[in-house]
């Protein structure tokens, strides 16, 4: 094992403790690793493109006087050794999303008992004759460990404004896409109707260990 395999496995979440700061953190060293590994592939390609199996030596069996081979050691070496640690690093971001889906699970369960208990107590909107606001598309699937996990989102929740659109401005899922793909970073002020219920959440836009930057299908609602 590597000296950064064994500070990464000193360094991991403890089961049952993960954060979203441990996941980013995770992810960041994965980053990290990964544009080592290609500053030594550089390293490589700077010495006639050798890579990590070209023969180091002429077809007379003599050292090869063409290339810096000292150099070329060192990196495939680095390679080889960075290539591991990147393969702990990766298991241990698997682990740590699914302990996060574990705590987001929870979590669903706690928003369930306090949407009941409000639904019990009043529902202000109801008693005075308001109609819900109508909702324009619906959350069809989420990611564990996602952005849309982490904000509160559910599946079947009905959006009735995302960021700046909403039922009157909504002509097709493009809309949704170009608000998230220039609020990276940013949150969104989201309003969904959850069981009848509204629930406002703040949502980031943020790239994660999954696909885009939400890890949420959102379908449209026919109107």
């Amino acid at each position: 094992m590597s000296e950064g395999e064994t500070r990464q496995s000193e360094d991991s979440p403890q089961a049952g403790a993960v954060t979203v700061s441990d996941v980013q953190e995770l992810i960041r060293r994965k980053e990290e690793i990964e544009a080592q590994i290609k500053a030594n592939y550089d390293v490589l390609e700077s010495q006639k493109g050798v890579g990590m199996n070209e023969p180091l030596v002429d077809c007379e069996g003599y050292p090869r006087s063409d290339v810096d081979l000292y150099q070329v050691r060192t990196a495939r070496h680095n390679i080889v050794c960075l290539q591991n640690d990147h393969q702990a690093i990766m298991k241990q971001v698997e682990t740590a999303l699914h302990q996060l889906h574990a705590r987001d699970k929870e979590k669903q369960a706690r928003d369930m008992a306090e949407a009941h208990r409000e639904a019990m107590s009043h529902n202000q909107g109801q008693r005075e004759g308001l109609s819900p606001p109508q909702a324009f598309a619906k959350v069809n699937s989420i990611s564990p460990g996602s952005p849309a996990s982490i904000a509160g989102l559910q599946v079947d929740d009905e959006i009735v404004e995302f960021g700046s659109v909403n039922t009157q401005n909504f002509r097709s899922l493009h809309n949704i896409g170009s608000v998230v793909q220039h609020s990276e970073g940013k949150p969104l002020n989201v309003t969904v109707i959850r069981r009848g219920e509204k629930h406002q959440l703040r949502l980031v836009p943020t790239r994660w260990a999954g696909k885009g930057l939400l890890g949420c299908n959102i379908i449209p609602l026919q109107r």
